[in-house]
């Protein structure tokens, strides 16, 4: 029976929940990105605008479909469904 390696530390795992960007950043600064081969035009701009599916992608690469991947679908869906419905409408009714 072989285990996977896994190149992911866990405190990237637990902080890229809350604050991807901030925890790709670290990340990308420490060299860490280097054996998921992230090269080009495409990881900054998904750094820039979608974070959540770079680190979704970037786990699964690691992981592949793990109790990790799940909780970072999870928190994916959560925000991208609407999950800042709730503070604009919020704004509206204090104007």
């Amino acid at each position: 029976m072989s285990f996977p390696i896994h190149h992911l530390p866990f405190l990237f795992l637990v902080v890229s929940l809350f604050l991807p960007r901030l925890s790709l950043l670290v990340m990308y600064l420490e060299n860490s990105l280097t054996p998921f081969h992230l090269t080009g035009l495409i990881p900054p701009l998904a750094w820039l605008f979608l974070p959540r599916f770079l680190v979704l992608y970037i786990v699964y690469l690691d992981q592949g479909i793990s109790g990790w991947f799940v909780l970072h679908l999870i928190a994916l869906l959560l925000t991208y469904s609407g999950g800042g419905h709730y503070m604009q409408r919020r704004r509206r009714r204090g104007l």
